[in-house]
C-alpha cells in the first residue's frame, strides 16, 4: 500500500511520468503510427545525453560550485583526434577507443590542476580548460570531416533487439556508474563530500584525491561520447559537443540530482534525457517555431523541477 507512495516521493520519477506523457501525446498526434521509430530515436539520442549526463552528476555531486563547463570541447576533440587516428581502419577501432580515455584522463587531470594548484573556481577553470580544448579541436580539424571506420559506423548505427547499441552502451556505463555510487567506498566518499567537505577532511576522507577522480571520471565519459557521436554522425564537426553543455546540466537538475550536492541517482539521468528529447521531437511535430520551442522546454523544465521539488518537501 505505501509502495507508490514511496515511489512518487522519488524525485527522478516525475521525469518518467513526464516522459510517458510526452511519448503518449506525440503517438496519438500521428496515430499510433511513429511509436516504434519514436521511441528507438528517443533511446538512441538519449544515450549521449546520458553518457555525458553521469559525468556531469558525479562532479555536481560532490557540492555547490562544482561543475564541468568543458564536457563540449571534450567531445569535440575526442572524436576530432580518435577518427583521425583510425583513419577509417576497422583494425584501430580499439586504439581510438583507448585514445579517447587517454585524453578524458588527461583532460580530467589538467581540470582539477587549474581547481587546485591555482585557487581557481571550477566553473571559471573547466570554462577556460574549454577554450584550449576547443582550439586544438580547431586546429586539429582544419575543416576536414573524417568518417568513422565502417564497422563503429554499423555498430553505432544498428541495435540488437530492437534496442539501439549505443542505448545498451549507455546502459552498461549506467550499469557501472550506479556500482560505484551504490556499492564503493568512493560512492560514499563523494556523497560525504558534497555534504560538508570539512566533515569529510575531518573524517579521513581524501577529499582531494577522490575530487581529482571524479573530474576525471566526467572527462572520460565525455571523451567516450564524444567518440561514439562521431562515430554515429558519420564524422567530427567543431559543434557536434556544444548542445551537451546545457543538456548535461539540465538531466543531472530534472533527473533528481541534489544542486547542493551531496545526494545523486542514475535513473533520472534517463528519464530526463529521454523526456529532453521526446519534447523537442513533441514541438517538432506540432509545427512550433524555434523560438516558442525553445520557451515552451523550458517552462516544461521548470514545472517538472517544481513538482520534484515539492515532492521532496513533503518527505
Amino acid at each position: 500500500m505505501n509502495a507508490p507512495r514511496l515511489l512518487l516521493s522519488k524525485p527522478w520519477i516525475w521525469s518518467f511520468v513526464a516522459t510517458i506523457t510526452v511519448w503518449i501525446i506525440t503517438v496519438l498526434f500521428t496515430g499510433g503510427a511513429s511509436s516504434l521509430g519514436l521511441s528507438q530515436a528517443a533511446l538512441t539520442f538519449a544515450a549521449f545525453s546520458v553518457i555525458v549526463g553521469i559525468g556531469q552528476m558525479f562532479v555536481i555531486t560532490l557540492g555547490p560550485g562544482n561543475i564541468d563547463l568543458s564536457v563540449p570541447a571534450t567531445m569535440t576533440l575526442s572524436g576530432t583526434l580518435a577518427l583521425k587516428l583510425m583513419d577509417v581502419q576497422d583494425s584501430m577501432i580499439v586504439v581510438g577507443l583507448l585514445l579517447s580515455v587517454l585524453l578524458g584522463t588527461v583532460l580530467g587531470i589538467g581540470n582539477y590542476a587549474l581547481i587546485k594548484l591555482l585557487r581557481i573556481p571550477p566553473i571559471i577553470a573547466t570554462l577556460s580548460m574549454s577554450f584550449i580544448v576547443q582550439s586544438t579541436a580547431i586546429w586539429a580539424n582544419r575543416g576536414l570531416r573524417i568518417k568513422p571506420p565502417e564497422v563503429l559506423a554499423s555498430f553505432t548505427t544498428s541495435s540488437l533487439f530492437g534496442i539501439p547499441n549505443v542505448a545498451i552502451v549507455a546502459l552498461a556505463l549506467s550499469a557501472i556508474a550506479w556500482l560505484l555510487l551504490e556499492k564503493s567506498i568512493y560512492g560514499r566518499w563523494i556523497s560525504a563530500i558534497g555534504q560538508s567537505t570539512f566533515a569529510a577532511r575531518m573524517t579521513g576522507i581524501p577529499v582531494d584525491g577522490t575530487r581529482l577522480v571524479t573530474y576525471m571520471l566526467c572527462a572520460v565519459l565525455a571523451s567516450i561520447c564524444g567518440y561514439l557521436l562521431a562515430s554515429f554522425s558519420g564524422g567530427a564537426a567543431l559543434n557536434m559537443g556544444a548542445e551537451y553543455l546545457l543538456m548535461s546540466i539540465a538531466v543531472v537538475v530534472i533527473g533528481g540530482t541534489a544542486v547542493a550536492g551531496g545526494n545523486s541517482n542514475i535513473p533520472g539521468i534517463w528519464g530526463a534525457s529521454l523526456f529532453m528529447f521526446l519534447v523537442v521531437s513533441m514541438l517538432n511535430t506540432y509545427g512550433f517555431g524555434a523560438g516558442f520551442r525553445l520557451i515552451l522546454t523550458g517552462l516544461i523544465i521548470i514545472a517538472v523541477i517544481l513538482m520534484a521539488g515539492g515532492r521532496q518537501s513533503t518527505r
